[in-house]
């Protein structure tokens, strides 16, 4: 369909697409990891990666050793995993790609082999573990009898409930063989073990980024069985069995396990926001802060949003509101989207055509939900002019919110955000410009 052509609208959009590649590259490895990896050890470097960021983390550790400092490949052991499309060569480090949001037979392979690899590690060995979102998706290991089958409808049950992933990960942990503190038991006889995290969850919690396979888990079968009894999720058997075991509950502080174990966020999901805000304050927007760790219902954080911008453009203020957080969608209908998407389309119905306020919407890892592939898309991207064009195609924009169908919505617009696969993941990054 017809881009807008008023001129001022397209440098704002223009404008949205510059801010939000600026954060996501702020919290790229390329930017963010170098400083905080160690010198060689004596021993071994054992290097273990997982989430989207798994393979370009990977690739800069793997120039850091290989090419900076001329470590032989034989004392390299490596192994990092990424959701599908999201893979990048590393010399000296095998790279599998995974299933991401769900876990498949190829995470399952290639977690069986990390925990091999870490249980080998000895007192002159360094563990480096690489950590980014999608580590809870691509690290799968069913503890106890449970099967791929089961984990993979559990965590599809909990994704539809609209769980936040805090509640998803705390279920994961406890039916898991390497979440929740369990790859530091697999890599105790190492020399240190060492983890560099890029977060993207709400206050970068480690026990909740990638489900905290290094760090001591404070949450308990109690909650994750209380969660899955507030959600309503069937549970098979051999899930109950796990949950109802107080021998399956996860290493807590001062297991021994821990006594070598650092960690260190590297980048965080505010540092993303921040680079934005820079890059609207050298285009002449003040910046306001609505927060890096927002949560609840896309469509009525949206309307809450609209309401700000409203009051800015009524105040006469030419701001950039920006937030971060994971927002979240209860799906009612039968349509395809995520909660960046949800929370444009809601934008866009709530601002009604206001003149002068255009906002986008983002997932900072490039995709958005969606159906699990890497091309699908990121977000969206709303201005004055979107109903409008959206009715004269024929589309209802109240209907395909209640059905769910935003990704619809903005491709038949052709706003959709799709910058491909970004592989860091920093959460969600939403603004707003009142001009």
């Amino acid at each position: 369909m017809t881009a807008p052509t008023d001129p001022a609208v397209q440098q704002a959009r223009t404008l949205l697409d510059r801010f939000l590649a600026a954060g996501i590259a702020a919290a790229h490895p390329e930017k963010c990891l170098r400083a905080h990896l160690p010198q060689p050890a004596p021993g071994r470097l054992i290097i273990l990666g997982a989430g989207k960021a798994g393979g370009s983390m990977a690739a800069v550790a793997s120039r850091f050793y290989r090419e900076e400092h001329g470590v032989p490949e034989a004392r390299i052991l490596g192994l990092a995993v990424a959701r599908h499309g999201y893979g990048q060569e590393a010399p000296g480090i095998r790279m599998v790609e995974a299933g991401h949001p769900v876990p498949d037979e190829a995470g399952i392979a290639a977690t069986r082999e990390a925990l091999s690899i870490a249980a080998q590690a000895g007192p002159e060995d360094e563990v480096l573990v690489l950590l980014s979102g999608g580590g809870s998706a691509n690290w799968i290991a069913p503890a106890g009898d449970l099967t791929l089958t089961e984990k993979q409808a559990i965590t599809r049950a909990l994704l539809r409930s609209g769980a936040p992933i805090g509640e998803i990960n705390t279920v994961r942990k406890h039916l898991s063989r390497i979440k929740g503190g369990r790859l530091a038991l697999a890599a105790r006889n190492a020399r240190s073990i060492l983890t560099l995290a890029i977060s993207d969850v709400p206050f970068d919690d480690p026990a909740v980024i990638a489900s905290g396979p290094t760090v001591p888990d404070p949450s308990t079968l109690e909650q994750a069985r209380a969660i899955c009894e507030r959600r309503g999720i069937p549970l098979p058997e051999t899930a109950v069995r796990l949950l109802n075991d107080p021998n399956n509950e996860t290493p807590k502080a001062g297991d021994p396990a821990f006594a070598r174990a650092e960690y260190r966020i590297i980048a965080r999901p505010i540092d993303a926001l921040e680079a934005a805000a820079a890059a609207a304050r050298e285009a002449g927007y003040e910046p306001v802060m609505l927060g890096a760790d927002l949560e609840g219902e896309a469509r009525e954080v949206a309307a809450e949003h609209a309401d700000l911008a409203r009051k800015a453009k009524a105040e006469g203020r030419r701001v950039a509101l920006i937030s971060g957080g994971e927002l979240t969608v209860t799906i009612r209908g039968e349509g395809h989207g995520g909660p960046n998407q949800e929370y444009a389309l809601a934008l866009a119905i709530a601002l009604d055509g206001e003149p002068g306020i255009r906002g986008i919407a983002a997932d900072t890892d490039g995709t958005d939900g969606g159906r699990g592939e890497a091309t699908d898309p990121a977000g969206g991207l709303v201005d004055e002019t979107t109903l409008a064009r959206a009715r004269a195609a024929g589309l209802d924009p109240a209907a395909m919110l209640a059905d769910n169908d935003s990704t619809r919505f903005f491709e038949t617009l052709g706003d959709l955000v799709r910058p491909g696969p970004t592989r860091t993941n920093v959460n969600d990054c939403r603004i707003i410009l009142v001009d």
